[in-house]
């Protein structure tokens, strides 16, 4: 099946072509151009190395990202614990209710949490809490809304782990430990892998965020990016200020990939019996502390946005204002998750067929890929679009959307889709083989049918995803075009701020609907 002339070898060559293209292309390409002109490339880094505003941006990005880890994991791995080792009421609403934030865009999380403080208007004292209008513009600020928006990649890494750990280990430890030192000694050492490459993720994903630094006006690389490209044109320096960042994306994930190993592509359903009985006694304070988390998470802001949204005088006027930017993320958002995931299987298949050496080499890249500041994506998609010929046609166009949201989202796809590709036995396409099906048949009737709830669910998250995408969006975006997030990001600072939060809270609605669909269909499954 691997001949040059087989499908499988032609299937995979061109997945690995568009790869190649779309998602390392123009990272490579906005690295190598400068690098041929040293005129361009010296002066810029000489300016890096003696400009004390940069060692500033070193310092914010630095201890926005610290900060986010360790609070994330903070808040993340109490919770994975509880879902993993206790019988909470309603477990998998609670899971995809604490789960939701992350799907949420990160800049409608600090749009809510600046109106708590004051700084769009809102009235608070039917909610008597006001918070400091100075606390919510700083460092301390943006690093509490990332942390509420990246808090559940720490809770999920921590519930696949527990969930790997056998029961048996923590029954018999119980025999003659209490419960909490059973989870010191025996639990924590056996998912303290886990829990920390999930806090390095974290990490490269807190310094990497554009949409809440800017909202917060905190002043670190991605913002000094987008303000070194989009406003000032100085292509030399903004690439140089972007290196930071992506050596960091390298060496982070180099090292949380190191840590996860295999487990990046593995999941195993985890046990359903044998929980630690002594375990239980915790339950009630488990199920209120999720309950609160998801109350500040989720209930909080999107209660606020509601209430700021009562302020505007017609829903019509702003769902009409808005409805091209709507239809424009929606047609664009689909088309790009239909796309991402169109590719993602295949590189999916193929990392999760490849020799373990192989396998997590292809884990590195896809984790550092996924990991590119949203700004810096966008720099290097123009410049390798922006130029004469075919690729000259298509920039200007909706289509450079669609390329972005490749960019960015193929990586993270192929990982998920190669975790559900590793529980399809290669036995079955072996049993297919001898009775004669070629490999493309074997994919289409054996293969794809055993992961397709797994697909649909990648298609679901590409797309929620794609829908809030802002950094790299606001880059490429052609003139009189727009979408949602590039709408509610310009208006914030011309428009009223009831109309700045009914345009969030619709963008939120517009993201939960397909997870509550996504919610029912598993819940209908578990029922079955």
């Amino acid at each position: 099946m691997w001949g040059w002339r087989s499908s499988r070898t032609v299937v995979l060559s061109a997945a690995i072509a568009a790869f190649a293209f779309f998602c390392l292309a123009p990272i490579a390409f906005m690295i190598a151009i400068p690098l041929r002109d040293s005129s361009r490339t010296l002066a810029p880094y000489a300016a890096l190395l003696l400009d004390a505003r940069q060692r500033g941006l070193l310092y914010n990005t630095t201890i926005l990202g610290l900060g986010t880890a360790l609070t994330a994991t903070f808040v993340g791995v109490p919770l994975g614990l509880a879902l993993a080792r206790m019988a909470l009421p309603f477990k998998t609403g609670l899971r995809i209710a604490l789960s939701a934030p992350l799907l949420l865009p990160s800049y409608v999380v600090g749009l809510a949490w600046i109106s708590l403080g004051g700084g769009t208007g809102i009235l608070t004292e039917g909610i008597g809490l006001q918070v400091p209008s100075e606390w919510i513009y700083s460092l301390a600020g943006a690093t509490f809304v990332l942390t509420l928006v990246l808090y559940p990649l720490s809770m999920l890494a921590t519930e696949t782990a527990v969930r790997r750990v056998e029961p048996r280990l923590e029954e018999a430890g119980l025999l003659v430990a209490t419960p909490g030192r059973v989870l010191w000694r025996i639990t924590l050492p056996l998912i303290a892998p886990s829990i920390t490459a999930a806090a390095l993720v974290v990490f490269v994903l807190a310094v990497s965020e554009f949409g809440v630094p800017a909202l917060l006006r905190v002043r670190v690389f991605t913002t000094e990016v987008f303000t070194a490209f989009a406003a000032l044109y100085d292509f030399g320096r903004a690439t140089v200020l972007a290196m930071p960042l992506l050596l960091l994306a390298t060496f982070v994930a180099v090292l949380a990939t190191r840590l996860a190993g295999e487990r990046l592509v593995v999941t195993r359903r985890g046990h359903v019996g044998g929980q630690p009985v002594a375990f239980a006694a915790w339950q009630r304070v488990a199920a209120g502390a999720a309950a609160c988390v998801g109350l500040v998470a989720l209930g909080l802001p999107l209660a606020l946005l509601a209430r700021e949204a009562r302020g505007i005088d017609s829903w019509a006027r702003v769902v009409q204002g808005a409805r091209d930017a709507v239809v424009n993320s929606l047609t664009l958002a689909a088309y790009g998750a239909t796309a991402v995931t169109a590719v993602a299987v295949w590189l999916g298949y193929a990392r999760a067929r490849a020799p373990r050496g192989l396998g997590i080499a292809a884990d590195v890249l896809f984790v550092v890929l996924f990991a590119v500041p949203s700004t810096v994506v966008g720099i290097g998609v123009i410049q390798l679009w922006n130029r004469p010929g075919i690729a000259g046609a298509l920039y200007g166009t909706n289509a450079m959307f669609v390329v972005v949201y490749l960019v960015r989202f193929v990586p993270v796809a192929a990982l998920a889709l190669a975790a559900s590709l590793r529980r399809v036995p290669v036995s079955h396409e072996e049993a297919a083989a001898v009775s004669g099906a070629g490999w493309l048949r074997t994919m289409s009737h054996v293969v794809l049918p055993q992961i397709a709830l797994g697909a649909l669910s990648v298609w679901v998250i590409v797309f929620v995803l794609a829908f809030g995408e802002l950094g790299a969006s606001v880059l490429v975006t052609p003139p009189g075009e727009s979408t949602l997030p590039i709408r509610i990001y310009t208006l914030i600072a011309n428009a009223p701020p009831a109309e700045v939060a009914a345009l969030a809270l619709l963008q939120a609605v517009v993201v939960f609907c397909p997870l509550a669909l996504m919610g029912l269909g598993l819940a209908a499954k578990g029922r079955r």
